[in-house]
C-alpha cells in the first residue's frame, strides 16, 4: 500500500505556530527524528515513533500511535515504502493530519531502483550523506511554511547542520578509501547499504532485499558463502534493527567450506542507538559504521 508522499503543510492545525509553545512533532525514525530537533531547535517538541532497534520494514501501529499520529501538528516520515505498515494510519486520518515525506523530495533520477517494478525504490536514503542533505532541505521547508514567524531560526540551524553533514560525507569518503578497492565488499543481513555503496564504492551484498519482510532461504546463505570462500572476504555484519540468525548461519556456512570469516561487529541500518549516546544521532550512527566497516576490514587483512 503506498504511503501519502506530501499532504499540504499547513493545513492542519497551527496552534503552536500561533501562540509560540513547542510545535508537536511526530517522526517515525530516528534519524529523521535527529533533523527535526537539529532543524527545529526549541520550537519543535519531536517524538519519534521507532527506537533502537526497530525494524521499520515490519512496525505495526498501536492504538497509541495512531493517537500520537492523530495529535501531531506535523508529521515526518520517510515515504518510499519503508513504513508500509503505517499506509493504512495515514489513509484512515486523511487530511487530518499534515505529513511529508522527506525521501521523497530526492529526485527519482538519483534513488536507487530495485526489483522489477516501475517506480520502486531503495528507500534508505540516509547512507548517502550528500543526497541525505535533501531531507533537511525538506524539513526547513515544511517547517518554514508551517511557522514562517520564526523562518530564519529554521534556516540558519539548517545552514549549520548542512555544514556538518558535509564535513560528515567528506569523512565517510575519506575512510572508505583506507581499504583497498579489491577489499571494499560490504556483507550484511539485508540489502540496506545501496546508497552507501554507489556514494563511496563500496560492492553490497546483503541475504535479504531492500526489506526485511523475507527471510532468506537456504540456498541464499550457500550461494553467499560460496562468493565469500572464492573471494576471501574477511569480515561480515550484523545488523542491530535485524535479527543475527542469518549471517549466524552464513558464518557457519563458511566455516564448513574451510574458510573462516568474522563478524566484524553491528551496524545501524534502519534505527539508531540509544538516546544520549554519539550513535543515537545521525552523525555518530553514520560515524560509527564507517569506523565499524573499515576497522573489521583493515583489521582482518592485517591479521591475514
Amino acid at each position: 500500500m503506498a504511503l501519502i508522499a506530501l499532504a499540504p503543510v499547513g493545513t492542519a492545525k497551527q496552534v503552536s505556530a500561533q501562540d509560540g509553545d513547542p510545535i508537536a512533532v511526530v517522526a517515525t525514525i530516528g534519524m529523521i527524528g535527529d533533523i527535526v530537533e537539529q532543524v527545529g531547535g526549541d520550537r519543535v517538541e519531536v517524538t519519534s515513533m521507532m527506537g533502537p532497534g526497530i525494524d521499520p520494514h515490519l512496525y505495526k501501529a498501536s492504538a497509541g500511535d495512531v493517537d500520537l499520529i492523530a495529535n501531531a501538528e506535523l508529521v515526518f516520515f520517510n515515504g518510499l515504502h519503508l513504513e508500509a505498515q503505517l499506509g493504512e494510519v495515514f489513509e484512515q486520518l486523511g487530511d487530518r493530519i499534515t505529513t511529508v515525506a522527506v525521501a521523497e523530495a530526492v529526485s527519482e533520477d538519483q534513488r536507487i531502483v530495485v526489483g522489477t517494478g516501475v517506480g520502486t525504490y531503495d528507500p534508505h536514503i540516509w547512507f548517502d550523506v550528500e543526497l541525505w542533505a535533501i531531507a533537511v532541505d525538506e524539513v526547513q521547508r515544511a517547517l518554514t511554511v508551517y511557522d514562517p514567524d520564526n523562518t530564519d531560526g529554521y534556516k540558519e540551524r539548517a545552514a549549520s547542520y548542512q555544514e556538518e553533514l558535509v564535513e560528515l560525507d567528506a569523512y565517510v569518503a575519506e575512510q572508505a578509501l583506507l581499504v583497498p578497492e579489491e577489499h571494499r565488499v560490504l556483507i550484511t543481513a539485508h540489502d540496506a547499504f545501496g546508497y552507501f555503496a554507489d556514494a563511496y564504492d563500496f560492492e553490497v551484498l546483503g541475504l535479504q532485499g531492500v526489506s526485511t519482510a523475507t527471510e532468506a532461504g537456504a540456498g541464499d546463505i550457500q550461494e553467499l558463502a560460496g562468493i565469500i570462500v572464492e573471494r576471501q572476504i574477511p569480515a561480515i555484519f550484523v545488523e542491530t534493527s535485524v535479527s543475527p540468525r542469518s549471517i549466524e548461519a552464513l558464518q557457519e556456512a563458511v566455516r564448513d567450506q574451510g574458510f573462516e570469516v568474522v563478524v566484524g561487529g553491528a551496524l545501524f541500518s534502519d534505527a539508531m542507538g540509544d538516546a544520549d549516546t554519539p550513535e543515537g544521532t545521525y552523525i555518530g550512527m553514520v560515524t560509527h559504521n564507517i569506523d565499524t566497516i573499515v576497522g573489521a576490514l583493515l583489521g582482518e587483512l592485517s591479521a591475514g
